[in-house]
């Protein structure tokens, strides 16, 4: 009895209050964490949806390096001094050869190979190597199919033994304000780099560098150079985007910070359809529709060889005579066209007695032309500087 009365007198002083109340908050903090790490231990990042969107997008993005050859004409400087005491004589300008590279991003819309990127990655294709490197390091060559600079979005093309991973266009994302985003790509040349950020603004139209970008999408997540034309997406790794341009100053020349933009999916699904159907009729295209001998151009179908256009912007990076010819893209071997020594970079001025200017003029020329017929072919090169190296060939159709 005593012990009991002792108890109750201990129970019922302060002292013991507070050793209630110490006891009571030591308890629900062991058990606040133990919920913790039990928290911690269910969070494994591997299950992360920003690291699933990326396992699962990652394999369809690719890098894409190109080069292409740039001729300039420069004098020796010091001809400016012996000029002063030996006449005004001047030589005839040096050219030389610049190699310029640029590196950009871009992922796979069709297990074909189609590989959607910008316009301005690959710009003045038909002078250029392509070389698409993809997520596991294997490197291939691309070839250019075609594109849209008002869009700024290309298409060009790898060939693959097996169907490639692809990002599907017909599951966009619904680009809600907000919501997260990353940014896939080349980012200043380290492959398979990552950003993340939120989808900060819809229908932006922008002017960089005097180039007017129109209904872009705005977001905080980091783009890079080498970013461009590399897919922007969701947690579901659907996508919202296409990466194209960084503002790094305002038009009042105030720097930006978190300002990047990219080419809503709905218009990249859009020009992909279009892209899509000139791949179906270029020669040398594996799509069902290629099949069809109609779609071969008939310069490949009888000579073997592949034509382009002669754009302005090629002639002049090529220093050819403007609005003379067509450029042989493409020889194939053992054809016709490769026997007679002809090879890519030449220019057709002539077929017959005509001259032409465009592939349409020489397939209009050749219409009639089968098997076996012969066909005279004037071609070479002749430069803006005067020189020039022409000759007239006779092709035989097979």
């Amino acid at each position: 009895m005593k012990s009991w009365r002792k108890w109750e007198a201990i129970v019922g002083s302060k002292h013991c209050s507070a050793f209630i109340g110490e006891a009571t908050l030591l308890f629900v903090t062991l058990i606040a964490l133990g919920s913790a790490d039990f928290a911690f231990a269910q969070a494994d990042p591997a299950t992360e949806p920003s690291v699933l969107a990326v396992a699962k997008a990652l394999p369809a993005v690719v890098n894409i390096n190109t080069e292409r050859v740039v001729r300039r004409r420069v004098r020796d400087p010091f001809e400016d001094f012996a000029a002063q005491y030996f006449g005004n004589y001047r030589s005839r300008p040096r050219e030389i050869r610049q190699t310029l590279q640029s590196l950009g991003s871009g992922f796979v819309v069709d297990p074909a190979g189609y590989i959607i990127t910008n316009q301005h990655v690959v710009e003045r294709a038909a002078d250029l190597k392509i070389e698409v490197t993809m997520s596991d390091g294997k490197t291939l060559n691309a070839r250019y199919i075609t594109g849209d600079e008002k869009k700024d979005l290309a298409f060009i093309k790898i060939d693959s033994k097996e169907p490639l991973p692809f990002i599907d266009l017909n599951n966009p994302s619904p680009n809600l304000l907000g919501q997260t985003v990353i940014v896939l790509g080349n980012a200043l040349g380290y492959s398979s780099s990552i950003s993340r950020g939120v989808l900060s603004g819809m229908k932006r139209d922008i002017k960089i560098d005097e180039i007017e970008y129109k209904n872009l999408l705005q977001t905080d997540a980091a783009i890079n150079p080498g970013n461009s034309g590399g897919p922007l997406i969701d947690l579901s790794a659907r996508l919202v985007g296409v990466s194209s341009a960084k503002m790094a100053f305002t038009p009042q020349g105030v720097p930006t910070q978190g300002v990047g933009f990219a080419i809503p999916a709905e218009t990249v699904r859009d020009i992909v359809v279009q892209f899509m159907k000139v791949a179906q009729n270029q020669p040398g295209s594996k799509t069902p529709k290629a099949e069809d001998p109609a779609t071969i151009s008939n310069t490949e179908r009888l000579f073997g060889m592949q034509l382009q256009d002669l754009t302005p912007e090629l002639t002049d990076a090529l220093g050819y005579v403007p609005g003379k010819g067509v450029l042989v893209s493409a020889v194939e071997p053992g054809s016709p066209a490769e026997s007679i020594g002809i090879e890519r970079g030449l220019v057709i001025y002539r077929v017959g007695k005509y001259d032409v200017r465009s592939v349409a003029q020489v397939e209009k020329l050749l219409t009639r032309a089968s098997p076996g017929t012969a066909v005279d072919f004037t071609v070479g090169i002749v430069r803006s500087g005067g020189s020039q190296r022409v000759e007239t060939v006779t092709l035989k159709a097979r």
